[in-house]
Formats: C-alpha cells, sequence, structure tokens
C-alpha cells in the first residue's frame, strides 16, 4: 500500500484544498495518532481535521485516488459554514453558543461513548475467539474418537471387497 499512498500524495501535493500526507505513529507522530484514535497500522483517516473518520475503501493507487477525487474537498464545518444545509449550520449554531466547559463536556461524554463502543466489541470478539477455540478442541477430539474407532481400516476393508 505504501507505493500508492505515495503516488497519491505526489498527486496532491500541490492543491489548495486537500492534503494527503502520511504520520509515523511510531515516532513523533504517535500523539497525534492516539488523539485521532489510530489503534492499528496502517490506519487512513479523512475529512475533517478535527473530526477524522476512518477510511475503509480500496487500498490500490487506483481505489484511493478515485475515492480522492470525490471526496477531498472542503466539506461543511465552522470555517466552511457555507458549505452546510440549514440543519448543518443550526447544529454548528447551537454548539458554538454553548459555554467551553459545557462544550467539553459534551465531547468527553461522545468519546466515553465511543470507546465504550469500542471496548465492547473487543470484550465480543474475546468471547468468540474462547468460543472459536472450545469448538476447535471439541471437533478435534470427536475426529479422533471416530479416528481411532476403525472408520480408517472399515474403508479399506470396504475397497479391499470391491
Amino acid at each position: 500500500m505504501k507505493p500508492a499512498w505515495d503516488k497519491l500524495m505526489a498527486e496532491y501535493k500541490d492543491s489548495k484544498t486537500a492534503l494527503v500526507a502520511d504520520v509515523d505513529c511510531t515516532a513523533a507522530g504517535q500523539p497525534l495518532c492516539q488523539s485521532n484514535g489510530v489503534r492499528g497500522y496502517p490506519s487512513i483517516k479523512h475529512g475533517d481535521p478535527n473530526n477524522l473518520e476512518d477510511y475503509k475503501g480500496a487500498r490500490d493507487f487506483d481505489g484511493l485516488k478515485k475515492f480522492a477525487e470525490s471526496n477531498l474537498k472542503p466539506v461543511c464545518s465552522p470555517s466552511n459554514i457555507d458549505l452546510c444545509d440549514a440543519d448543518k449550520k443550526a447544529q454548528i449554531e447551537k454548539l458554538k453558543a454553548m459555554s467551553a466547559a459545557d462544550l467539553e463536556a459534551e465531547i468527553a461524554a461522545k468519546t466515553k461513548e465511543e470507546e465504550q463502543a469500542e471496548a465492547a466489541f473487543k470484550e465480543g470478539v474475546e468471547g468468540l475467539n474462547k468460543q472459536y477455540k472450545e469448538l476447535m478442541a471439541a471437533k478435534e477430539a470427536a475426529l479422533a474418537k471416530v479416528k481411532e474407532s476403525g472408520l480408517g481400516l472399515m474403508k479399506a476393508v470396504k475397497a479391499a471387497a470391491q
């Protein structure tokens, strides 16, 4: 994926409205990655720098370029209010009217909801992994028991009789 990403960065290097960049999350970029919820590598994020979203599309150059062409443009935000529909404008105005403390509390509450969703998912996956291991062990034991019961010998006798 790295060559495709480097090629996309070169395509957008002179863009006035879009930034395509990479960050080393294991070195100096670690705080930036942590603050944006990067948990695995490579990760691709897109959108408003203050509200980055996970990219889940193709990872070859053509797929990345197609996504970039249709998505890497100015979007509705407090700094681009003219791009917002009436509902988003009203939502932004309501948030701007909140005190800094109230806004921070709302952000903390929503961040906690995200963390809880991640934790529930992780717990569920761990449960599935445990169940998978138990089912695999039970299957292997059952197959070993069948094999020990003489199935192979039965098949050999049948084949010899034909």
